[in-house]
């Protein structure tokens, strides 16, 4: 675990404070104070002293807090000056929460911003509210009491419950008449049910009700619990945003930006518009969009996304594009045209039971023309091969997503798991998932005899401390991990994108590129070629030498060689690479992972990657997609079944069949075992209530069999197929759970 200490200021974030205060003074905003007293990771307190004087600045503050989709509760002393936020530590990096906390502290400042707590109402599915499963339940019970027990109540009021409970039956029954054109397994059982009334045979109509009933409500709940709310670009981004207008900087809401606004981003801010740069320059974090795990360093004239992070520096930007027209919500529009599938599971085995529904009735005809006997007629309607799989497909599945969500793996829809089951072409996004998305330093080498390793990881650490970049970061961890003494740093410099000066134990260091260290006079002639590489490496120098270089990359995940190889060799399937990268960093990692270079592209924006996908799915392909970033939701909502990371973008997570709570990849080989082990158990209860069925009606057509015997058989062979179902949920009651592979 990184340790959190409170030397958390930066350069960057004293740049931030400066620009605060610069927009503070421009728009007029009270000046507002605050700093840390204590922070561990997901929580932080702060002390606010204009929360002791000003009530209607700590509700603005409350209010703006609790708005933001990161923060999980917000607490409030004003007597002690006292603000606690606790915050989703597994979404953000704890300097970053911070500095976003700042601002938010800052802006609250403002009389004028108007913040409702109303969220955008949400379309839930439609659920059936008919009442088809009380009386089903009423009308056994009565049944029960009249028949078995004997007790006087009334026929009639039998009869009329179970035509109650029948209504559901015959509204479906009737809508595959009118819309479909054809007989379906409703109007099967519709018959049966009428005929062993007539008969005054309650109980056996009664009982086919409630396991028809109980089978259609597991149905339902193997839907999506809710459609997927409207996304848009704007709800991804801050709230409000600084413009320059007629000279002045102002705060304005995201949603009243226009074309043409010069739009001013500072540090630890996302950039809500495409556009070029007029003014300053800075460090971006595009991963978001393009994938790159590295910050790239832009200057006037060049273009920026939406969604991109500014790290360091402040810019001035010429909007272009806007809201949902920008690359970004180009991205999340290609979500909102894919293709919807049904969410219930469309299995074989119900379409083989439906085309039995004719030839059923064909026999139950010849039966009665042959013998006249209502009651063998309603056996044979009754053993239909439709209410067993009816209901123990759907409780199959629904204990397999029981099961699944226990070990923190979230399937959405029977449909997601039958997908999984049959993928045979699996698509990984490289950066975020099949690597940790993140810099991190793999090697620190000496260039000088006289000086070790460990000195140059203590003076590159020394000078990089309390800088944002995500290097700078990653040289802070890996020094804390070699337990190395951090020396005390005097004065120094930064210079954007390209390093620090600083006085080190009364030595001048350099810390930065290539083109930095030779700007400073620095000998590089050790380098020995090694400068080709100057993407991935930062060279440390003192005294006008050259003393140590610090090897850095954005690494795989632990997992990621033993799940590809474990798809590869073990599971038989297809496995490809598409990222935002360039291609020789894609190459380099394909083949670290065994992917086929045929099967890796690289360079890909969003709406590339989304038609790669749809190409391997029009070659006959069942396609898994599996990514984490805004970048990567166009190809997930385009694939057969798309699998995201608990941790990724809410876009991401939202569009996913199949969400990895546990955020790593070896419950995706857990999802899949899962998938195919569902797919084998419907298979099997499709045989326990075929074979069954289909002797007790062989006896039924040429040796007679009582209707209730025959709902005993088609009854029995239901409820074993249903608890045969029920075995994934079982197995995790008496602790025998699916190997988790490793």
């Amino acid at each position: 675990m990184t340790k959190v200490t409170l030397q958390i200021a930066s350069p960057s974030l004293e740049t931030f404070q400066e620009t605060v205060e610069e927009r503070n003074r421009t728009v007029d905003i009270p000046q507002t104070s605050c700093n840390v007293i204590h922070a561990i990771p997901g929580r932080v307190r702060w002390r606010v002293p204009q929360l002791r004087y000003n009530r209607d600045y700590a509700q603005r503050l409350q209010t703006l807090l609790r708005s933001d989709p990161l923060v999980t509760s917000v607490r409030i002393n004003s007597a002690a000056a006292s603000l606690v936020v606790n915050y989703k530590s597994s979404a953000v990096n704890d300097a970053k929460m911070r500095s976003r906390l700042r601002c938010l502290i800052l802006a609250a400042s403002q009389a004028g911003i108007v913040i409702t707590d109303e969220k955008p109402a949400t379309t839930l599915v439609k659920t059936d509210s008919c009442p088809g499963m009380q009386f089903s339940v009423a009308a056994t019970g009565l049944a029960v009491l009249q028949g078995s027990l004997g007790l006087p109540i009334p026929p009639i009021m039998v009869v009329g419950s179970i035509a109650l409970a029948t209504f559901p039956v015959f509204k479906r029954a009737l809508s595959g008449i009118i819309t479909q054109r054809k007989l379906n397994i409703d109007f099967l059982d519709f018959l049966a049910i009428a005929i062993t009334t007539f008969q005054g045979r309650f109980l056996t109509p009664a009982l086919m009700l409630s396991l028809i009933e109980i089978g259609e409500n597991i149905r339902d709940r193997t839907a999506r619990s809710s459609q997927m709310q409207t996304l848009d670009l704007l709800n991804c981004l801050g709230q409000f945003v600084w413009v320059e207008r007629n000279g002045e900087k102002q705060q304005i809401p995201i949603q009243d930006l226009q074309r043409g606004d010069t739009v001013i981003v500072y540090p630890g801010e996302q950039v809500p518009i495409d556009g070029k740069i007029l003014r300053g320059k800075a460090l971006f974090d595009e991963q978001k969009l393009t994938g790159e795990s590295i910050p790239v360093l832009k200057n006037p004239g060049q273009t920026v996304f939406a969604s991109t992070l500014v790290r360091e520096g402040r810019v001035y930007i010429l909007a272009e594009r806007v809201g949902n027209n920008t690359r970004a919500g180009q991205s999340i529009q290609l979500i909102q045209a894919a293709p919807v599938h049904d969410t219930r599971m469309e299995n074989q085995a119900i379409k083989i039971a439906e085309l039995a529904v004719m030839p059923t009735l064909l026999l139950a005809g010849v039966v009665f023309a042959a013998t006249r006997n209502p009651a063998r007629v309603a056996s044979v309607l009754t053993l239909d091969l439709c209410t067993g799989i009816r209901v123990s497909i759907p409780t199959t599945v629904l204990a397999a997503l029981s099961y699944a969500a226990r070990q923190g793996i979230l399937i959405r829809s029977g449909r997601a798991l039958e997908q999984l089951a049959a993928v045979d072409t699996i698509v990984f996004d490289k950066t975020g998932t099949l690597t940790k998305g993140e810099v991190t330093v793999t090697e620190v080498e000496s260039c000088h005899p006289d000086i070790s390793s460990l000195r140059v990881l203590a003076l590159a650490a020394a000078a990089e401390q309390r800088l944002t970049h995500p290097v700078a970061e990653a040289i802070i961890r890996y020094a804390q991990a070699q337990e190395v003494e951090i020396p005390h740093r005097r004065h120094w410099s930064y210079e954007l994108g390209l390093g620090v000066q600083a006085e080190i134990d009364g030595e001048i260091v350099y810390v930065g590129s290539d083109r930095f260290l030779r700007q400073q006079g620095v000998n590089m002639e050790s380098l020995n070629g090694e400068e080709k590489s100057e993407n991935s490496l930062i060279y440390v120098a003192n005294n006008g030498q050259l003393q140590g270089i610090i090897k850095y990359s954005d690494v795989l995940r632990p997992e990621s060689r033993e799940v590809i190889n474990s798809l590869l060799t073990v599971e038989g399937v297809e496995v490809h690479m598409l990222t935002g990268d360039n291609r020789e960093t894609a190459k380099t990692v394909a083949a670290d992972l065994g992917i086929s270079p045929s099967h890796t592209h690289a360079e890909a924006f969003p709406e590339e990657k989304a038609a790669i996908v749809s190409q391997l799915h029009q070659q006959g392909k069942t396609v898994a997609f599996v990514g984490d970033g805004i970048n990567d939701s166009p190809a997930l909502a385009y694939a057969d079944v798309s699998v995201s990371f608990g941790d990724g973008s809410e876009i991401a997570r939202e569009t996913a069949d199949v969400v990895l709570m546990q955020n790593d990849l070896y419950s995706l080989l857990q999802a899949i075992a899962i998938a195919r082990q569902t797919k084998q158990l419907i298979q099997q209860n499709t045989n326990i209530v075929v074979i069954p069925n289909l002797a007790a009606m062989a006896i039924a057509v040429f040796f007679g069999l009582n209707p209730l015997a025959a709902t005993v058989v088609n009854n029995g062979s239901t409820i074993i197929a249903g608890v045969n179902g029920l075995r994934p949920i079982l197995k995790h009651a008496s602790n025998q759970t699916l190997p988790r592979e490793r």
